[in-house]
């Protein structure tokens, strides 16, 4: 159990990939299967984070070299470190940080999917969810409450903290 209140502001990304074949929906569904299922604000900052996948090796490492932080400490020590915003959030989750960590080809290739791909991105989240839901694997519970909602002609599954300060960090094969 990980509580997580950081705001922070948005720093510009880097720069765009140069033009190549967009992904397709089954690729893209495939990239952000490990992550859809993520509550919403966690999964913005992941998808954030993943455009730095350098700063993630280096977080990573770091987070290794000060496993004493904890809490406001932990939380203290990474702002003062120049990472960019999204990264600096993720400190409080050391295992999502190792999730990136693990595939660190994966996470750049979602990061640049995010930078090249955003809505067609987030279209695949929606389509992930659309699956756990429909299979009986997403719904509301005591650690996370799940909404769906129409927006124009398309359907919107949303997921929350049930406790706003509390976030857990869903584990799924």
């Amino acid at each position: 159990v990980l509580a997580c209140g950081l705001a922070f502001a948005q720093q510009p990304a880097p720069p765009e990939p140069s033009p190549e074949q967009p992904l397709s929906a089954e690729q893209l569904n495939t990239l952000v299967a490990p992550v859809a299922l993520y509550p919403d604000a966690l999964l913005s900052q992941v998808l954030v984070a993943a455009t730095y996948p350098l700063e993630i090796v280096v977080v990573g490492q770091w987070l290794q070299r000060n496993s004493n932080l904890q809490g406001p400490k932990l939380v203290d020590a990474a702002r003062q470190q120049n990472w960019d915003p999204s990264i600096q959030a993720l400190v409080v989750f050391p295992e999502v940080i190792k999730h990136l960590n693990a595939d660190i080809r994966w996470t750049t290739d979602l990061g640049n999917a995010f930078l090249a791909q955003q809505a067609d991105v987030m279209n695949a989240v929606q389509r992930m969810r659309a699956q756990a839901v429909a299979a009986g694997k997403l719904q509301s519970n005591a650690q996370e409450t799940v909404t769906t909602e129409r927006q124009g002609d398309r359907t919107v599954i949303a997921i929350q903290p049930t406790n706003p300060e509390v976030v857990y960090v869903p584990y799924y094969n």
